[in-house]
């Protein structure tokens, strides 16, 4: 009798026992999305897509090269958290450009070498551009008074894609007062073994 106690005991212990959960800087989504098919251009003109996800966790942000703060922090950043990710598992860093009317081929090849010369630098003209950044769970507004000098309102949060090309978590800064929102590197290095044992 005590043995059949016992059993049950362990059973219910089992069964109460979670997994270890993410931070609050994390949404990990519990049935990742698939996306829906997209063709944008890389900093060297060839068409990345669906296909070039697959195989690898990738981690798209979006950005501009005239960012004046954000996209630079984030993206010196992202050298240092794919360098500790890749450690783990293969991964792959996507600057998603939302400014393709200056952000040329050559700006984003030039901007993002120097960060990592591995990262992708794409964008795409705004009609397909915009669905896609949708698609991804993050967002952007162009703010455009007429001239040339304009900012791009854009998140600041990190896609992360899983080898199967869905949406598996959105990674988002941290807001400080007085202070440009900021990716915690160690939260989000963190929060990704925890993502990448669970999806064993």
């Amino acid at each position: 009798m005590r043995l059949i106690l016992l059993f049950i005991l362990v059973g219910i212990l089992a069964a109460c026992r979670s997994e270890e959960a993410v931070s609050e800087l994390t949404v990990h989504y519990p049935e990742p999305k698939i996306l829906k098919p997209f063709e944008l251009l890389d900093q060297h003109d060839r068409i990345v897509s669906n296909k070039d996800l697959l195989g690898r966790w990738n981690l798209l942000f979006l950005g501009y090269t005239s960012c004046p703060d954000i996209c630079p922090m984030t993206l010196s950043k992202l050298t240092h958290i794919n360098t500790k990710i890749s450690e783990l598992a293969d991964s792959q860093v996507w600057f998603v450009s939302v400014d393709p009317h200056r952000d040329t081929s050559e700006k984003r090849l030039d901007y993002v070498s120097y960060f990592d010369k591995a990262f992708i630098a794409a964008t795409q003209q705004h009609k397909q551009l915009f669905p896609f950044v949708r698609d991804i769970g993050l967002i952007y507004a162009i703010n455009d008074r007429g001239g040339a000098d304009y900012y791009v309102d854009h998140s600041a949060s990190i896609a992360l894609i899983n080898p199967l090309g869905k949406l598996e978590a959105i990674f988002k800064p941290e807001f400080k007062q007085g202070q440009v929102p900021n990716i915690n590197a160690e939260k989000m290095v963190q929060d990704f073994k925890i993502i990448l044992e669970q999806s064993k």
